[in-house]
């Protein structure tokens, strides 16, 4: 437990930040508190545990984030309600220095998150998160330590991936 005025509180673990995105997705007030726009996603943003970046995010029909990291955070989310699928790369792409990557036969992975199930990630993960259906909103919780100080999206045609665009805070707020 952190004493306040003991110094910062130490930063929290992958397993923390998946106890926190499993106990908020559990919250149904909470969670009903997020107005859902059948146009597009909306979201709420609180604070995560030991100074972590956390939101709550809705799903419309058919939406997805497209391929992008987490500037070398790390972090977890759960669904709250509806079905997410995680499609994910099992490869630890370079940070700086490419464009274009051609990616190996067998990174890709793919989950299926529905209600109540969830996953923490490493620093260098890269995916991209679907709302498949095509009545059903879904959300979802979401944590990240340090807070994000960038988002790398890209592209992708088959094995070949692209950066596309580097975002900063207050660039998704």
């Amino acid at each position: 437990m952190h004493v306040p005025g003991a110094g910062p509180a130490p930063a929290p673990t992958e397993a923390q930040l998946l106890d926190f995105v499993h106990e908020t997705a559990a919250d149904a007030a909470l969670i009903a508190s997020l107005p859902l726009d059948p146009e597009g996603r909306t979201w709420l943003r609180l604070n995560g545990p030991g100074g972590s970046e956390a939101w709550i995010i809705s799903w419309p029909p058919g939406t997805g984030t497209g391929w992008h990291d987490h500037g070398g955070s790390y972090g977890a989310f759960a669904t709250a309600r509806g079905r997410l699928t995680e499609q994910s790369l099992a490869a630890r792409l370079p940070a700086e220095g490419w464009k274009t990557l051609e990616l190996a036969d067998g990174v890709d992975r793919e989950r299926q998150l529905t209600a109540g199930r969830g996953r923490a990630f490493g620093a260098h993960h890269v995916h991209q998160v679907l709302n498949e259906t095509e009545e059903e909103h879904a959300v979802s919780v979401h944590a990240y330590y340090p807070p994000l100080p960038l988002m790398r999206r890209y592209s992708r045609t088959g094995a070949l991936l692209r950066l596309e665009q580097v975002e900063r805070p207050g660039e998704w707020d």
